[in-house]
């Protein structure tokens, strides 16, 4: 196989070309330029024209940041608060795939909320296991019940610190059962209106009135209540004021100091023979109206809140007579019962005089009349034939004295 001949100065560029053997040759170029371009003033040469274009204005040179995933800032938020622990741990997950699937930001919240999500959850779990979060919602409870005045409700019985009744001294209580000993048994409760703490004197007033008419809806017959026993009062402070409490607690309590009660006092109607029901329903009419009675001490301080009062226990009084006169009574009974609605048709008279009195002296001379005709010795005889005690409770005797005028409680029949 021959090869051909390198091509000579006069041999024309054939197809083949020969390898070669040295660094590759490039053909040059004369550089050309399509027109001389005009000196300047001072021999420079103006600036060729460039091949490319200004940014235009809608560039900008600043890159826009991806956004925060959102259920990374949700997960982080629960981590730190610590609830819903398992909620967050889901979250903080969940925002971990979505931040690499979309280019978002947040995988430091997503990453911290996840781990304290965890370590929650983890708590709960150690909770819910060793029975701590039982013991938990119980001191929220307590804590919750603290508001109220020592968490007592109606019908309960309960022992003191020192067994000792008293307002300013008893912070805690213990429940016990009513059968064995008792330092207290609870026999009503009421709540205080208003926002402002009313102060001390008002609120014990408050009590002092609203205690002896619960104990009437407790004890069906008061006077069945033993004299050995007291009523006892329990009011809201004006701290625990501040923190939400109005609640009045009533109870009773030993007359005796470290005296302790042997049994509840708690009686309904279904206790008694229909006849005493009867007559007990016709006195509560009248006990309800009397204590009723305005704050006033005097006569004169309240002349017109008086008034009103002797007006409500006239209506009272005409009231329990029809109601006396209207039941069939026995023939042990009837006498007696006649001759008490009679009297107490002549107290209506002296009330309802009282009651449209124009001054103070009026009123008193009316009043004095009034109280006379249902002093509460005045029903023994009645209760004797009736089969009820005939000894008024202590506060009773001498008439009472509530603060207005000496009516007040006192005169319950």
């Amino acid at each position: 196989m021959s090869i051909p001949p390198p091509p000579g100065p006069q041999q024309p560029q054939g197809p083949y070309q020969p390898p070669q053997t040295g660094p590759p040759q490039y053909p040059q170029y004369p550089q050309q330029y399509p027109q001389q371009y005009p000196q300047g003033p001072y021999g420079q040469q103006p600036p060729y024209p460039s091949p490319y274009q200004p940014w235009g204005q809608g560039y900008s040179p600043y890159t826009v940041p991806a956004p925060v995933n959102g259920l990374a800032i949700a997960s982080l938020v629960l981590g730190l608060l610590c609830c819903l622990p398992g909620v967050g741990l889901v979250l903080g997950l969940v925002a971990l795939s979505q931040i690499r699937k979309r280019g978002e930001r947040g995988t430091a919240m997503a990453v911290t909320g996840s781990v304290l999500s965890g370590i929650g959850l983890a708590l709960w779990v150690l909770l819910l296991a060793t029975g701590g979060a039982a013991g938990f919602w119980e001191g929220v409870k307590e804590g919750a019940n603290d508001r109220s005045t020592l968490s007592l409700s109606t019908g309960d019985c309960f022992d003191t610190p020192g067994h000792a009744l008293d307002d300013d001294l008893v912070t805690d209580v213990t429940h016990v059962g009513c059968d064995g000993g008792h330092d207290g048994e609870v026999f009503g409760t009421y709540d205080l209106k208003g926002t402002d703490y009313p102060g001390d004197d008002a609120v014990g007033d408050s009590a002092d009135q609203r205690c002896y008419v619960l104990e009437e809806t407790y004890a069906f017959d008061v006077w069945a209540v033993p004299d050995n026993v007291a009523v006892y009062y329990f009011t809201p402070s004006e701290d625990s004021w501040a923190a939400g409490d109005r609640s009045v607690v009533c109870a009773f309590g030993s007359a005796t100091e470290g005296g302790r009660l042997t049994s509840s006092y708690h009686e309904d109607a279904d206790s008694y023979a229909p006849e005493q029901v009867a007559y007990l329903k016709a006195a509560h009419v009248l006990n309800a109206a009397l204590d009723t009675a305005p704050d006033s001490d005097y006569i004169e301080d309240d002349l017109p809140g008086n008034k009103a009062w002797a007006g409500r226990v006239a209506t009272a009084l005409g009231e329990q007579s029809a109601m006396l006169r209207s039941y069939e009574w026995t023939a042990d009974t009837k006498q007696p019962v006649l001759a008490l609605a009679a009297d107490l048709d002549k107290a209506r008279a002296e009330w309802g005089k009282a009651a449209k009195a124009p001054d103070a002296d009026t009123f008193y001379a009316h009043y004095d009349k009034g109280g006379k005709l249902i002093d509460p010795h005045r029903t023994v005889t009645v209760r004797k034939a009736l089969g009820l005690t005939t000894v008024p409770p202590a506060y009773e005797e001498g008439g009472g004295d509530s603060g207005s005028g000496g009516s007040g409680s006192g005169m319950q029949v």
